[in-house]
């Protein structure tokens, strides 16, 4: 054998064992084809099952929606009741401190006269009992008048 036979020999053996590698590549590669295969044809049967799930959700959140929707409206007059006792709260309060400032002023100008006029101890307490005899009835004519309204 000449070295042309051996050198053809090496080539033949060279191209034998690469065509083995490249079917056996060949061979892996449509396997990985064939999954891919049955997962795309399996995909149009999972994708309804989902678009089938989602308009269930969106059909149950809609209920939901509605439910509480109408509970609120249900829950809407005793929203506007507290809110009118919280009104009438803040004009029953703002009336007690207008009351309150008026009682302070004139329990300071009585002790300014009581100051003035050196009158004190016995005189200061009638006066004082006067203007808080005067405020409380004033206060019950107030509030006869605003549970009237």
């Amino acid at each position: 054998m000449t070295l042309i036979g051996i050198g053809v020999i090496i080539i033949g053996v060279a191209a034998i064992i690469l065509a083995i590698f490249i079917g056996h590549t060949l061979n892996n590669l449509a396997s990985v084809l064939s999954g891919v295969d049955k997962t795309v044809q399996k995909l149009p049967e999972q994708l309804d099952g989902i678009f089938k799930e989602t308009g269930d959700m969106i059909h149950e959140s809609n209920q939901t929606l509605a439910d509480v929707n109408d509970k609120l409206q249900q829950l809407s007059p005793l929203f506007y009741m507290v809110g009118d006792v919280g009104n009438a709260t803040r004009k029953f309060s703002s009336s007690l401190v207008d009351v309150t400032d008026s009682v302070k002023a004139r329990t300071e100008a009585g002790r300014d006269i009581a100051d003035k006029n050196n009158l004190g101890g016995l005189y200061g307490s009638f006066a004082l009992g006067y203007y808080w005899l005067k405020k409380r009835r004033e206060m019950k004519r107030e509030e006869r008048d605003y549970t009237n309204e």
